[in-house]
C-alpha cells in the first residue's frame, strides 16, 4: 500500500504511461511494483527525547568523535555493514548495454540478495555515465559513504581498468562480481568434480569459452589454484601469445595461460581436454564435446542457453553444471558474493586479495565436501551453511593477509 502511495500507478491504460506494461497480470511487474527494497531504521524515533538523540543536539557530540578519529565511522555509521551496488548498465545479465534506468531491477536484486544471504546491507547505484574516468572518479567520490563497493554489470574491457584503478585508490573492498563471484564458484564446483572422479585440479587441462570479465577471472583463480593447464578461447579462437590480434588484457591472459601452446579453434583445443568451462554464449557442436577426454567436466553457464545442452553434455561426462536453476550443479554467484563481502567487512579488510578469493572458494566446497555426487558438486544458495562458512574463512584469509583492521 505504501509503495502505490508514493509510486501510483503508471502503467494502467489510462494517464501517463499507459501502456507501459502488460495489460494482462504478470508476477515479474506484480512483484517489482514499488521496488524491491526501502530503507529501515534501525532505532525508534518516538518522541523528543529520541529525536534530540538521533538528530540534533546529540548527534554533534557523535560527528565531533569520528572527526577526531575517522575510524570511529565504523563504529558509529552504517559504514561497516553497506556496500554499494554500482553499474553503468553496460552489460545488464544476458540484456546487455540496456543503460542505467533499465539495470535497477536488477542491481535491487543484488541488493537483497546480499542482505538475504550475507546479512549484508547494499544500495543500489546506477550511473548515468559510461565513461571510465567518470565511474572512476565518481565512485571515489561517494566511498566514504560505504564500507565496500560491488562493481556490477559492466562491460569488459573498461571493468578490468576501473576495478584495478578503484582499488588503487580506495581501502574498503572493490570487488567486481561479474569476474570473482563467478571465478570463485567455479573453482569450488570444480575441486570437487575433480574429487569425485578421482582427480586433482594439477591434472586437469581445461578450455574456456569467453575471454570477458568472467573469463579472465576463471582463468586466473584456476592458475592461482594449481590447475594443469588451462586455454581461453574467443570468438577467433584460443588466445595465444603468437596472435597479433589481441588486447591488452588477452595478452596478459596469453602471458599466464596455455602452457600446451596450443592454437586454432575452441573445438580443435577441445580434443582431449579434460574441462570445459562456458561463459560467452554460443553453441558447441556435439562432435567437438565427444572428442574430449574421458570423465570429462562440463560447465557450461551461459543463461539461458548452455553453450552445450545437458542432455548432450551427459552423453560424455561426468559432471555437468550450469548457470541455470532448473539443472543441477547452478554455478550461482549468489553462493560467493554476500559471505566474501560479510567476511571481509567483518574484519574491516583493505581490499579483496586473492587468498580470500581461494579461501571462499575451499570453504564453499568443503560445505558440500562429504556429499558429493555427480549432481551435487556444489550446494544450493539456501544451504544455510554456506553464507557461515564462506565469510568465516574470508575473515581468516584476511587476517593471514594482513588486510584486515581489527
Amino acid at each position: 500500500m505504501a509503495a502505490e502511495i508514493v509510486n501510483p500507478r503508471s502503467d494502467s491504460n489510462t494517464g501517463a504511461g499507459a501502456g507501459s506494461a502488460p495489460d494482462t497480470f504478470d508476477p515479474a511487474f506484480a512483484l517489482h511494483r514499488g521496488g524491491k527494497m526501502a530503507i529501515q531504521a534501525t532505532v525508534p524515533v518516538r518522541d523528543k527525547d529520541d529525536l534530540s538523540l538521533a538528530y540534533t543536539p546529540g548527534v554533534a557530540k557523535v560527528c565531533s568523535a569520528i572527526a577526531e578519529q575517522p575510524e570511529l565511522v565504523y563504529d558509529y555509521t552504517w559504514k561497516s555493514q553497506v556496500v554499494a551496488v554500482v553499474t553503468d548498465g553496460t552489460a545488464v545479465l544476458g540484456l546487455g548495454d540496456i543503460g542505467p534506468e533499465a539495470s535497477l531491477p536488477v542491481m535491487e536484486g543484488k541488493a537483497i540478495l546480499f542482505k538475504q544471504f550475507g546479512g549484508v546491507d547494499a544500495v543500489p547505484i546506477a550511473l548515468g555515465t559510461t565513461d571510465t574516468d567518470e565511474i572512476i572518479e565518481t565512485v571515489v567520490r561517494m566511498a566514504p559513504s560505504f564500507g565496500g563497493v560491488n562493481l556490477e554489470d559492466i562491460s569488459a574491457p573498461r571493468c578490468f581498468e576501473i576495478e584495478r584503478r578503484l582499488q588503487e585508490q580506495l581501502d574498503i573492498p572493490v570487488f567486481h562480481d561479474d569476474q570473482h563471484g563467478t571465478a570463485v564458484v567455479t573453482l569450488a564446483a570444480l575441486r570437487n568434480a575433480a574429487k569425485l572422479t578421482d582427480r586433482s585440479l594439477g591434472q586437469l587441462r581445461a578450455v574456456i569459452s569467453g575471454a570477458g570479465a568472467a573469463g579472465v577471472a576463471i582463468a586466473k583463480i584456476l592458475i592461482e589454484a594449481g590447475i594443469g593447464d588451462v586455454a581461453v578461447c574467443d570468438r577467433k579462437g584460443v588466445v595465444s601469445a603468437d596472435r597479433s590480434d589481441l588486447t591488452d588484457v588477452k595478452r596478459e591472459v596469453a602471458g599466464f595461460t596455455n602452457k600446451g601452446r596450443l592454437a586454432g579453434s575452441l573445438e580443435e583445443a577441445l580434443e582431449g581436454a579434460d574441462v570445459f568451462i562456458g561463459v560467452s554464449g554460443g553453441t558447441v557442436a556435439e562432435e567437438a564435446v565427444a572428442k574430449m577426454a574421458k570423465d570429462s567436466l562440463i560447465f557450461a553457464m551461459a543463461n539461458p542457453t548452455p553453450e552445450i545442452h545437458p542432455d548432450v553434455a551427459h552423453k560424455y561426462a561426468a559432471v555437468v553444471a550450469t548457470g541455470r536453476s532448473d539443472y543441477p550443479n547452478q554455478i550461482n554467484n549468489v553462493l560467493a558474493f554476500p559471505g566474501i563481502f560479510a567476511g571481509a567487512m567483518q574484519v574491516r579488510a583493505t581490499r579483496i586479495t586473492e587468498g580470500m578469493k581461494l579461501a571462499a572458494a575451499e570453504a564453499l566446497a568443503a560445505v558440500v565436501a562429504d556429499e558429493l555426487s555427480a549432481d551435487r558438486v556444489i550446494p544450493s544458495p539456501f544451504d544455510e551453511r554456506v553464507a557461515p562458512a564462506v565469510t568465516a574463512a574470508v575473515a581468516a584469509a584476511a587476517r593471514a593477509e594482513g588486510v584486515a583492521r581489527r
